[in-house]
């Protein structure tokens, strides 16, 4: 292997410098696509889904849990896939490794969820195998070819107005690597991490960056983050730093 030249500190700082100038780049790029997101149009879901829940049978609307957002991804789990019925597929399981704990999304009044072909009690019995604790449901009808995801993964969004429902954002391919964390999650959808510095449309709900942060298990509590942390990471304009 024909590995990079050795350099002093001084040299291998200066290049580091050089590739975080690329970096920072980058990063506003990603904010000004997520804000391009924001301003999306948003379609309409008309037609009534139903899926299998761990308590029985529920709507499209159900999944949301009462929150305003929904992120479903689609797992392939099911008999044709490799792996079948000890593993989901190789990708949507890392995919589901990557899923960190859902109470800082649903702080954001946004759910997760994934959905397969498989009946319930095969996704509880490979939950439990595989340590994972994201709400899982099984589709019945024909929301996987409906929203692009019958014969391959992805990542569907969506937000309610009372109980009409309207799709988003579709993220699938290679775009799905890029998911599996709060802010990769909240960059998709309409409403975006809801931060003060976010270029979002007026009226859009927005409250200051690192003060909502909690411990996952302590989110309800009404202390915010210490002003100190939100000082140290704040950058010009009041952005992430």
């Amino acid at each position: 292997m024909k590995t990079p030249p050795i350099v002093s500190p001084q040299e291998w700082e200066a290049a580091r410098q050089q590739l975080l100038e690329e970096e920072k780049r980058l990063t506003r790029a990603r904010d000004a696509l997520a804000a391009k997101r924001r301003r999306m149009p948003w379609l309409a879901v008309e037609k009534e889904y139903g899926f299998e829940g761990p308590e029985g049978r529920v709507s499209l609307l159900d999944l949301f849990e009462g929150r305003r957002q929904l992120i479903v991804y689609r797992a392939f789990f099911e008999p044709v896939v490799y792996g079948w019925p000890d593993h989901a597929c190789r990708g949507c399981s890392m995919v589901a490794d990557h899923v960190g704990d859902l109470a800082h999304l649903n702080v954001r009044d946004t759910t997760l969820v994934f959905a397969s072909r498989a009946p319930q009690p095969e996704i509880e019995r490979v939950k439990a195998r595989m340590g994972w604790a994201m709400p899982w449901y099984t589709i019945t009808d024909d929301f996987d070819a409906d929203f692009g995801v019958d014969e391959w993964h992805g990542t569907n969004a969506f937000i309610r107005e009372g109980d009409r429902v309207f799709r988003t954002y579709f993220i699938n391919a290679r775009g799905d690597e890029a998911l599996g964390s709060t802010w990769s999650y909240l960059d998709m959808t309409a409403l975006g991490r809801q931060e003060t510095w976010e270029d979002s449309p007026e009226g859009y709900p927005q409250t200051p960056p690192y003060e909502w942060w909690n411990w996952h298990d302590a989110y309800g509590a009404t202390e915010p983050a210490p002003e100190w942390l939100a000082q140290t990471r704040r950058g010009p304009r009041g952005q992430p730093a």
